[in-house]
């Protein structure tokens, strides 16, 4: 391929244009035949070329770095940000202290890269002497560098020191204010924020997801779409990742009306539909109970990936269809797409609305016997669902005790369910304990006690327990039911109906009704 001999400038488009490792070993020969090797700038791309994530090989790109007699602070800046991104970032930062040592010259592409191997080692003291170099050597004002150093504080938790930079940051960007915005809902801090979201002066689409997500993780299904709602009308367009987790918020609020404006604003902008988009689309169609709508849209995803197939499977099973669930369980399987963690809680919750419980029990083993993915808390949570509701109470028991770590209040909380449910009254009173001691601030681990003692006819200990509520001050949150009409969501709280603007419509409703009916009675025997 190599016959000529080629200039320094015919060497580095060789470089360009190279698209393997074999090919650029060819070069690398060629060039130190030609005694090109060493010119600054081919050996920088020569470096980077070996460094590549496409076809390049650290190994040989850290050979040939440590043969370089006085590499650049491009070529360490290269080495640098090549560490970071591997499995072995820590290589990164023994690579500064050389540089260090050798009393390299800086720039502000140094520090972003060093950052990102702290972030994924969770070098807290190593970020703290990197945040000291980067102002000593006089780049607290590259807000490149700044906003790095920003993102490594919020994401590594350590959001009290991401918000001191931040408030003595001399130029913010939109990216400082998202990374502080991500930063304080990744560590659940949803209130500051969503206060600092409106302290923006300027939004992005990221800004508007990322506070959208948050909404969305923390369960707050109106707020995420509302926020959709305010987004749309400031001018900004979503994308894939806006749209998916406003569908979300669809399905957790069974909207459908809602969820199909979301696809026809998809439809008519033209927007591909990637695996995320598409998984949520058939989510949301499932949960909503549009399970025929949900495989119209599963058949014209063009690739199926696991999650797509997980709503399905999880959209029968919420509906008690358990066969079905079952059926394409196994045609997943046949397509040779693996199942995940989250595809296993929606075939087990199959399993237990549908009564199957033998074909549970075998799911549940052929987790870690055939698929090798652990059991979570969540899967065990299942399976006490699954033999509860079935009837196995003193199975569910055992199968609690037995677990290899100590169960939550869900999984006990699942077995009170069932013990009402069969009334089994003294194993009712037993977990009912059990739950008020791990959990005495949660008014309705008092109230399901009660229930089970009323129902075993102790009407004065159920009343004991009931007063408890009242005597710790915890919040008995009201039952609350909700219908969306041309749009608008209406919402109905138990026992507060006379908070709602139109309730006296709704109770006079009965009487116009039957007035119309008496009128319509009275026309037709011609009165």
């Amino acid at each position: 391929m190599l016959v000529m001999q080629p200039s320094v400038e015919q060497s580095q488009v060789l470089l360009e244009r190279c698209s393997s490792l074999q090919e650029l070993r060819q070069i690398h020969g060629q060039l130190l035949k030609n005694g090109t090797a060493t010119h600054e700038i081919t050996a920088s791309k020569l470096l980077a070329s070996y460094a590549s994530k496409e076809f390049g090989n650290l190994v040989y790109a850290r050979v040939l770095f440590d043969r370089i007699n006085s590499p650049n602070i491009v070529m360490w800046n290269t080495m640098i940000r090549t560490y970071s991104k591997s499995n072995d970032p820590e290589e990164a930062l023994l690579l500064y202290h050389q540089m260090l040592h050798h009393s390299v010259p800086h720039n502000s592409h140094t520090f972003p890269f060093l950052l990102k191997a702290c972030s994924a080692l969770s070098a807290f003291e190593e970020t703290q002497q990197i945040h000291a170099q980067i102002f000593k050597r006089g780049y607290g004002s590259e807000v490149y560098a700044t906003n790095s150093l920003l993102r490594v504080y919020a994401n590594s938790g350590y959001i009290e020191f991401a918000h001191m930079l931040f408030n003595k940051l001399e130029t913010r960007d939109i990216v400082s204010w998202n990374t502080m915005i991500d930063g304080y809902i990744k560590c659940g801090d949803l209130d500051v924020a969503y206060k600092m979201f409106q302290d923006m002066t300027v939004k992005n689409v990221i800004s508007w997801t990322t506070m959208i997500v948050g909404f969305v993780r923390k369960g707050m299904h109106k707020e995420a779409l509302s926020l959709f709602q305010q987004m749309l009308a400031a001018g900004v367009k979503p994308d894939c990742i806006t749209l998916s987790c406003s569908l979300s918020a669809c399905a957790g609020l069974g909207s459908l009306e809602q969820g199909r404006w979301i696809h026809n604003y998809i439809d008519i902008n033209e927007i591909k539909i990637d695996p995320v988009l598409g998984s949520a689309l058939v989510d949301m169609y499932a949960k909503c109970g549009e399970m025929e709508r949900a495989l119209q849209v599963f058949s014209k995803l063009e690739n199926k990936c696991v999650y797509a197939w997980t709503a399905i499977i999880g959209g029968f099973a919420v509906h008690g269809n358990g066969r079905e669930a079952l059926d394409w369980f196994i045609r997943m399987q046949k397509a040779g797409i693996k199942p995940t963690s989250i595809t296993f809680t929606a075939i087990l919750t199959a399993c237990s609305h549908a009564g199957l419980v033998e074909e549970g029990k075998s799911m549940f083993d052929s987790m870690s016997t055939v698929y090798n993915i652990a059991h979570s808390m969540e899967h065990y949570g299942c399976m006490v669902d699954l033999l509860g509701r079935a009837g196995l109470l003193k199975e569910a028991k055992e199968f609690i005790e037995s677990m290899p770590f100590k169960p939550n209040v869900v999984i006990w909380g699942a077995l009170l369910n069932a013990c009402y449910l069969h009334k089994h009254i003294e194993l009712g009173k037993e977990v009912g304990k059990i739950l008020i001691e791990m959990d005495p601030d949660h008014s309705g681990r008092y109230v399901h006690l009660a229930s089970i003692l009323a129902a075993a006819g102790e009407w004065n200990q159920a009343v004991k327990v009931r007063s408890q509520i009242k005597h710790r001050g915890l919040l008995n949150l009201p039952g609350c039911s909700s219908i969306t009409l041309n749009g608008v969501e209406h919402e109905f709280f138990a026992g507060t109906g006379s908070s709602y603007p139109h309730i006296q419509e709704i109770y006079d409703m009965p009487n116009l009704i039957e007035d119309r009916y008496d009128n319509f009675g009275r026309k037709f025997r011609g009165e």
